[in-house]
C-alpha cells in the first residue's frame, strides 16, 4: 500500500494533479492542452502551439492532455500517409509512387525495420491496407531473372548491408497480423521460405546454434559496439545479437504456422529449428551476475559475454516467450531507469554522442510497456506511460528520440551533443504512442480481446473524480469503471459486459506479483557509464609458450572464457589457434571487450579463388579470407561481398560455408568459416554468393555501387588464412 501511495505522489508531481490535469511539468518545462470549439485540441508546449483536429478515435478521461496527445498521434499518423515516397539515394531523389506510410517528417521513405516495428505496434490494426502496401514495397525478387524466390530487402547498412545486418526478418513480425488477405498471405509464405533458407545458409552458425549479425535497430556501430568497430565491421557480422535472434525465432514460428496450414511437411523442421534456437537464446545471452540478457555476444571463435544490454531485445524476448518466466521478470526489473524513462541501451558510453547512447526511443518504450504488461509489472507500465506522455507533450510531436535525462530533442554538449539525428512524427514513435493508449491504458488488443492492466498510480491523472473513462475507436466504445478501493498496484478486469458495440470493463485492484520498481540510476552518475574499452592483449612468444601481461583491473578472456591467473600468464603452444581479449573492471562495472588477438599456428595461402592444403591429421580448421572491399563506405551500401567457400577432401562430400567481406578500409580479414577435415590434401574453392545488390528492389539505388549500374558482389581476395582449432571450443550447449 505504501508503495502505491509513493508512486501516486510521484506521478502527481510529474503529470499534474487532478486540479491541473491539463498540464504536464517535467525538467522545468511545461505543456498544456485545451479543448477547441471544433472538437479538437490546442497543445501549448515549449515555444509552440500545436492545433490538433478532432480524430476518428477519441479517449475521454479526466486528463485533457492525455486525450489531446492521443488525438495528436492520430493526426501525425495521417500526416505520414503518402502517395509517393522519396530518398536522395533512390531514383535520383525523384518520387516513387506508393500509397504507403513514410518513416517520418525528415525520412520520406519506407525502411524495412521502421515500418515493420510500427506495423506490429499499431499500424496493422489501424490501417491494414496501407500497412500491407508499405510492407510489399520491401519485398523483391532477384533481378537476374532466374534466381527463384521472393525476398525481404535488408536496407542499406553497416559494411554494405546483409548479412552484416541480418534483422530483415522483422518484416514477418508485422506480416503475421495481415494474413486475412489471401494474396498477401501467399506473398508472406513465399518470402518466408526464400528468406529463411537464405539466412539459414548465410548467417546461421550450427555449432553455436544462433544467427549472426548486428543488433536490430541499434545500427550505428560505435554507439553500442566497441569503438574499434568504427572502421571494421567484420566482428559485427561474426557476432550474435539477442534481438536479431529473437526476430528469427518469431519468423520460424510463423513459418511453422503457415506450413501446417498448408499441409507442408517442413512445419516440423521449422518447429524444431525454433525450439532449438529458443534454448540457445536463453543459454547464451543470459548473464546471471547482472540478472539480464546481454545485447550481444562475441563470435564463434571467441564467444565472450558483453556487458551491454538493450531494452528492445529484452522486450522482444519477453513477448516471444523465449525466456523462462522467472528470468524474464528478473531481467525487466533489473533493467535500469533514469529520470526520463528507460534508456534503449545500458550502460552508456562516455565518449559517444547522444543517439542510441544516452537516449529514450518512444517505440522501444512502447515495447517495454508491452513486456511489462505481459509480466504484470505495474511500476514499469507506469514509467513507460509517463515517459511517452512527457516526450510527446513537451516536444509537441512524437519524435524519433530524446536525451534520456531531460527528454529534450537536443542537448548541446559540444562533440557529444545530441540526439545527433531526430525527426518529428517518426512513424514507429507515432505507432508506439497509439499502442500505449489502446493497449497500455485501455487494454484493447489487436485481436479484440480486452485485458486492462492499469497501474493504480495512474488513477488520479486519468480518472480524477470520474467513475469511468472510455475509448471510442470508431466501431466500439470501451468503458473502464474504477473500483471503490485501490488496495493494490494494478487494476485488472473483474467483469466484462458486452452490449451492442459497447464493452464495459469493471476493474478491480490487485497486487501485481511481477511488479518491481525499475532500478533507478541518476543519468549523470558514474554508474551510468561503462569503463573505457581497453587495448588488445599483447602476447610475446617465449619458446613453446606465450607470455601475456595482464594490466591491473583487467580480465583476460581466452576462447570465450575468463581466465583467472597472475600476470603475466604463460600459455603453452598446443598446436591450436586461441583467441584473447581484455575487459576492464571498475567496481561493479565492466567495459566492452578489447580487439581480439589470436595466437597459435595460422597458414597464409596465397591466391584469390582456389587453394590446396594438406592436413597431417584429422582436424577442425578455422578459415578466413584476406581481402579488400572498397565498394562503399563502412556505414552504408548494399555491396557486402558474400561468397561460398567450398572444401573438397578425399572420401568426403563437399562442405560449404558462407564468408562475408564487408566494406573495408584497406585489407582486412573476412568472417570465419569452420570445417572438419580428414587427414590428407583438401581443395578450397571460392564460388559466388548473393548480396542485397542482387535484388530488383535496389535497381534504382544511386547512393553507391550495386544499384543502377547493376549488381556487384566483389572483393579483392589476396589469401586464404587457415588455422587448426580445438574441436570442442564453442560447441552448442
Amino acid at each position: 500500500m505504501l508503495k502505491m501511495i509513493c508512486l501516486t505522489a510521484a506521478l502527481g508531481l510529474a503529470l499534474g494533479s487532478t486540479a491541473t490535469a491539463a498540464d504536464l511539468t517535467f525538467d522545468g518545462r511545461t505543456a498544456r492542452a485545451d479543448t477547441a470549439a471544433d472538437g479538437g485540441f490546442r497543445l501549448q508546449s515549449v515555444g509552440q502551439t500545436v492545433a490538433i483536429a478532432a480524430q476518428p478515435m477519441r479517449s475521454r478521461t479526466d486528463s485533457v492532455l492525455f486525450d489531446a496527445l492521443f488525438a495528436l498521434a492520430q493526426q501525425e499518423m495521417d500526416a505520414d500517409r503518402v502517395d509517393a515516397i522519396r530518398d536522395p539515394a533512390f531514383n535520383q531523389g525523384n518520387p516513387v509512387p506508393c500509397d504507403c506510410f513514410q518513416t517520418g517528417e525528415r525520412w520520406p521513405y519506407v525502411w524495412t525495420r521502421d515500418v515493420s516495428f510500427a506495423a506490429d505496434l499499431a499500424l496493422a490494426r489501424l490501417d491494414p491496407q496501407r500497412t500491407r502496401q508499405s510492407l510489399q514495397f520491401k519485398l523483391s525478387p532477384a533481378r537476374d531473372g532466374h534466381t527463384p524466390g521472393l525476398f525481404v530487402a535488408q536496407d542499406t547498412g553497416s559494411g554494405g548491408s546483409w548479412p552484416i545486418s541480418s534483422d530483415r526478418v522483422v518484416w514477418f513480425l508485422a506480416a503475421r497480423h495481415l494474413q486475412d488477405d489471401p494474396a498477401f498471405a501467399e506473398q508472406t509464405w513465399q518470402a518466408l521460405q526464400a528468406t529463411l533458407a537464405q539466412d539459414r545458409a548465410a548467417v546461421f552458425d550450427a555449432r553455436i546454434g544462433l544467427y549472426r549479425g548486428e543488433t536490430s535497430f541499434l545500427d550505428w556501430r560505435e554507439q553500442t559496439y566497441p569503438d574499434w568497430t568504427r572502421q571494421d565491421v567484420r566482428f559485427i557480422g561474426d557476432s550474435f545479437a539477442l534481438s536479431t535472434n529473437v526476430l528469427h525465432y518469431q519468423a520460424l514460428r510463423l513459418a511453422e504456422q503457415l506450413a501446417r496450414a498448408r499441409g507442408d511437411a517442413r512445419a516440423s523442421q521449422y518447429a524444431g529449428w525454433a525450439a532449438a534456437l529458443a534454448t540457445q537464446i536463453d543459454a547464451r545471452f543470459w548473464r546471471d551476475d547482472a540478472g539480464m540478457y546481454m545485447s550481444y555476444i562475441g563470435e564463434a571463435a571467441h564467444p565472450v559475454p558483453y556487458a551491454k544490454y538493450d531494452l528492445l531485445a529484452l522486450s522482444l524476448g519477453v513477448l516471444a516467450d523465449v525466456f523462462p518466466a522467472d528470468r524474464a521478470r528478473r531481467a525487466l526489473a533489473a533493467y535500469p531507469a533514469v529520470e526520463g524513462g528507460s534508456p534503449v541501451v545500458w550502460p552508456q558510453e562516455a565518449q559517444q554522442p547522444i543517439y542510441h547512447n544516452r537516449a529514450v526511443w518512444p517505440f522501444v518504450s512502447a515495447y517495454s510497456l508491452r513486456a511489462a504488461r505481459r509480466l504484470d509489472d505495474a511500476a514499469r507500465i507506469q514509467r513507460e506511460i509517463a515517459s511517452l506522455m512527457r516526450g510527446s507533450a513537451l516536444a509537441g510531436s512524437n519524435m524519433e528520440n530524446y536525451e534520456m535525462r531531460s527528454l529534450s530533442v537536443h542537448v548541446d554538449e559540444g562533440a557529444l551533443s545530441g540526439p545527433v539525428v531526430n525527426s518529428p512524427r517518426q512513424l514507429w514513435s507515432v505507432a508506439g504512442y497509439l499502442s500505449m493508449v489502446l493497449e497500455g491504458v485501455f487494454g484493447v488488443e489487436a485481436d479484440g480481446t480486452v485485458a486492462p492492466k492499469l497501474p493504480t498510480a495512474l488513477v488520479p491523472q486519468l480518472f480524477g473524480t470520474r467513475r469511468s473513462i472510455e475509448l471510442d475507436d470508431g466501431q466500439r466504445r470501451y468503458i473502464l469503471t474504477r473500483p471503490r478501493t485501490l488496495d493494490g498496484d494494478l487494476l485488472v478486469a473483474k467483469k466484462i459486459v458486452r452490449r451492442g458495440n459497447t464493452v464495459t470493463v469493471h476493474l478491480v485492484a490487485q497486487a501485481a506479483a511481477g511488479s518491481a520498481e525499475p532500478r533507478p540510476v541518476a543519468s549523470g552518475s558514474a554508474t551510468a557509464y561503462a569503463p573505457a574499452t581497453p587495448a588488445a592483449p599483447t602476447p610475446t612468444a617465449r619458446g613453446t609458450a606465450w607470455s601475456i601481461p595482464i594490466p591491473t583491473n583487467h580480465v583476460l578472456w581466452r576462447d570465450g572464457r575468463a581466465v583467472t591467473a597472475a600476470s603475466p600468464l604463460l600459455l603453452s603452444d598446443d598446436g591450436y589457434q586461441h583467441c584473447l581479449s581484455f575487459t576492464r573492471r571498475e567496481g561493479a562495472l565492466e567495459s566492452l571487450h578489447s580487439p581480439t588477438t589470436c595466437i597459435g599456428p595460422q597458414q597464409r595461402l596465397r591466391g584469390s579463388t582456389t587453394w590446396n592444403w594438406t592436413a597431417t591429421k584429422a582436424t577442425r580448421v578455422r578459415v578466413r579470407l584476406r581481402y579488400d572491399n572498397p565498394n562503399g563506405p563502412i556505414n552504408t551500401g548494399v555491396t557486402a561481398a558474400v561468397k561460398q567457400l567450398v572444401v573438397q577432401c578425399p572420401g568426403q562430400p563437399a562442405q560449404r560455408a558462407s564468408v562475408v567481406m564487408p566494406h573495408s578500409v584497406g585489407p582486412q580479414d573476412s568472417t570465419a568459416a569452420e570445417f572438419d577435415l580428414p587427414k590428407g590434401r583438401c581443395r578450397f574453392a571460392l564460388e559466388d554468393g548473393f548480396n542485397m545488390s542482387a535484388l530488383a528492389h535496389f535497381a534504382t539505388y544511386n547512393g553507391g555501387k550495386g544499384g543502377r549500374d547493376g549488381a556487384l558482389n566483389q572483393a579483392t581476395v589476396s589469401a586464404l588464412l587457415i588455422a587448426p582449432i580445438a574441436a570442442t571450443d564453442g560447441d552448442a550447449r
